[in-house]
C-alpha cells in the first residue's frame, strides 16, 4: 500500500503559503458560500484524498492544503516528486466533478500552485488505471445528486467567466511567433545528433543552444518532402497551410508548385506575406478553403499530397471522405501521399473522445485517430489505389519540441504584445490564465508523448502500381 504521512513542513525547494495567507484565502471563500457548499468542499477533499491514498502506486505526491498541513502520498520520495499547494478550495470541487479537465482549470486560474507540471502529468499517466478505478467508484455515487448545486454557484463566478473566455480566444500570429521556429512549423520537429538528439536540451553539458529548433524543423520539412518523392516542376496539394513553412521550402529548395488550403484568415495573410518576401508568389497559391470544397479542376492534377498534423481536426466520421478527395486530386501514377498526425495507440483509440483539456481549451471538437484507422480509411476510400509505403512514429521527438516551445514562450511573450490583438488580456488575471493555458499544454502533451499515451505517426502511401524506389 502507498504510504501517507502528514506534517506542517514543506521540503525544499517548494514553500507552502503562510498560515495567514491560507486562513485569509479560506475565510474569504467561506464567507461567500452557503453552508451546504462548504460541506460539499469538505466532502470533496475527504473523498479525493482517500482516492489518492489508494491510487498512487508509482511516484510521490506532496500536497499542501490551504490550512497549512502537508501530506505525502506514494511509496518513495525522489527528485521527481510532485508538489501541489492548494490556494483556493474550489480546487477540490473541480477535481471531483471534472477530473483531469477540472485540474487544468484549477491550474489556469491559480487555485493551485504546482512544482513540476511535467512531472505531475507523468504521475497522472503512471497511475491512471488506479486513478480511474477509484475515481469512478467514489464520485459516481454523489455527482448526480450535487452537480446542480455545484454548477449553479460556480457557473456564476468571475473565475468561470474567465475560463469561458479562455476557450474562445482566437490564436494570434503574434502568439505563435513568440514560440515557434523561424519556419513557423506548429508540428513535431525531428532531432538528430547535431542537436544532441531527443534529450539534448536536458542532458548535462549539452543544450539547448540557439538555432536547435530551426535546424530540427528544417530537417522535418526536408524529410517530409523527400518521402513525398517530389521533383522540380512537381505540383503539391497541401491540406493545412500553417504559415507557409513547408510550401515555401518545397518551392524554394525542391522547385515545386504548391496549392495549400487553410481555414484561418490570419494564417493566410501572414503566409502570403512570407511567400511574397521569399519571391515565390508565382509558385504558391494559398486558398481560404475547406478541404471538402476543392474544385473540379484539381482532379488528377497533383504529383504529391502532404498534410502535417491537420488530421486531428477532421473527425472519425470524415476520414473516408478525406482520403477519397486525396485520391481524386492525385495523378493515377507516380503520386505520393504523406500525412502525419498526433494519434492514439490502437488500444486507446475510440471514435468518441470525451471533452478534456485539449478539446475544451485548445482544439474544440478535435479527435485523434489511430494509425490503423487511417490506413484502413485510405485503403477503403481509394478502393485499393493506394499502397502503404511507410509508417513512422515520431512521438519520441515531440517532448523536446514542446519543451523548446515552452522556453521560447516564456522568453518572448509579453502582455503588451498579445493584448494588442486581445484587449481583455490587459487584465493581469486574464493574462496569467492565458499564459498558464499554454504552459499546461506543453507539459500535458509532453508527458503524453513521453509515456506512450499518445503517439505521432507519419504515413506514406504510393499508387498501387508504383515502384517503391528506383531500384533497377
Amino acid at each position: 500500500m502507498p504510504s501517507v504521512s502528514q506534517s506542517t513542513c514543506v521540503p525544499a525547494p517548494f514553500t507552502a503559503p503562510s498560515a495567514s495567507k491560507a486562513l485569509k484565502t479560506t475565510s474569504i471563500f467561506a464567507l461567500s458560500l452557503p453552508s451546504p457548499y462548504a460541506w460539499l468542499i469538505s466532502f470533496a477533499r475527504t473523498s479525493i484524498t482517500s482516492v489518492l491514498n489508494e491510487a498512487i502506486r508509482t511516484g510521490t505526491l506532496t500536497l499542501s492544503d490551504s490550512d497549512g498541513t502537508c501530506t505525502y502520498y506514494g511509496k518513495e520520495r525522489n527528485v521527481n516528486d510532485v508538489h501541489i499547494t492548494v490556494v483556493n478550495d474550489t480546487f477540490w470541487l473541480r477535481i471531483m466533478f471534472s477530473g483531469d479537465l477540472g485540474f487544468s482549470e484549477a491550474y489556469m486560474l491559480g487555485d493551485i500552485d504546482v512544482g513540476g507540471t511535467q512531472n505531475l502529468k507523468s504521475l497522472w499517466l503512471d497511475n491512471q488505471a488506479g486513478m480511474e478505478e477509484t475515481l469512478s467508484s467514489t464520485f459516481a455515487k454523489v455527482s448526480a445528486a450535487v452537480s446542480g448545486l455545484y454548477n449553479s454557484f460556480l457557473g456564476q463566478t468571475k473565475s468561470q467567466a474567465r475560463l469561458n473566455a479562455m476557450a474562445s480566444y482566437d490564436q494570434s500570429n503574434e502568439l505563435f511567433k513568440a514560440f515557434l521556429s523561424d519556419e513557423m512549423m506548429y508540428s513535431c520537429a525531428l532531432w538528430s545528433d547535431a542537436e544532441g538528439g531527443v534529450r539534448g536540451d536536458v542532458e548535462p553539458g549539452m543544450g539547448p543552444t540557439p538555432g536547435d529548433l530551426e535546424a530540427a524543423q528544417r530537417r522535418k520539412i526536408h524529410h517530409v518532402l523527400r518521402k513525398a518523392r517530389v521533383r522540380p516542376g512537381h505540383r503539391i496539394l497541401e491540406f493545412g497551410s500553417g504559415w507557409g513553412g513547408l510550401a515555401i521550402e518545397a518551392a524554394r529548395t525542391f522547385g515545386c508548385e504548391v496549392d495549400t488550403l487553410t481555414l484561418s484568415i490570419e494564417q493566410k495573410k501572414l503566409a502570403e506575406e512570407r511567400i511574397k518576401a521569399a519571391g515565390l508568389q508565382d509558385r504558391i497559391r494559398v486558398h481560404l478553403m475547406d478541404y471538402r470544397e476543392i474544385p473540379a479542376e484539381f482532379e488528377k492534377a497533383f504529383d504529391a499530397f502532404i498534410s502535417i498534423e491537420m488530421l486531428e481536426h477532421v473527425g472519425s466520421k470524415h476520414y473516408h471522405q478525406y482520403f477519397k478527395l486525396v485520391d481524386f486530386a492525385l495523378k493515377s501514377r507516380n503520386a505520393t501521399v504523406v500525412v502525419s498526425s498526433s494519434t492514439f495507440p490502437e488500444s486507446k483509440y475510440t471514435g468518441y473522445q470525451p471533452e478534456d483539456f485539449m478539446r475544451r481549451y485548445m482544439w474544440p471538437n478535435s479527435c485523434l485517430p489511430s494509425a490503423t484507422v487511417l490506413i484502413t480509411s485510405a485503403q477503403s476510400a481509394s478502393q485499393g489505389r493506394f499502397t502503404l509505403e511507410g509508417v513512422e512514429n515520431h512521438a519520441a521527438h515531440y517532448p523536446r519540441t514542446l519543451r523548446e516551445w515552452g522556453r521560447r514562450l516564456e522568453k518572448n511573450l509579453t502582455q503588451d504584445l498579445i493584448s494588442k490583438e486581445h484587449p481583455s488580456l490587459r487584465d493581469s488575471q486574464n493574462y496569467d490564465a492565458f499564459v498558464k493555458k499554454w504552459q499546461y499544454l506543453f507539459a500535458y502533451a509532453g508527458a503524453g508523448f513521453a509515456k506512450g499515451y499518445i503517439t505521432c505517426h507519419m504515413l506514406t502511401f504510393i499508387r498501387q502500381d508504383d515502384t517503391p524506389e528506383l531500384c533497377d
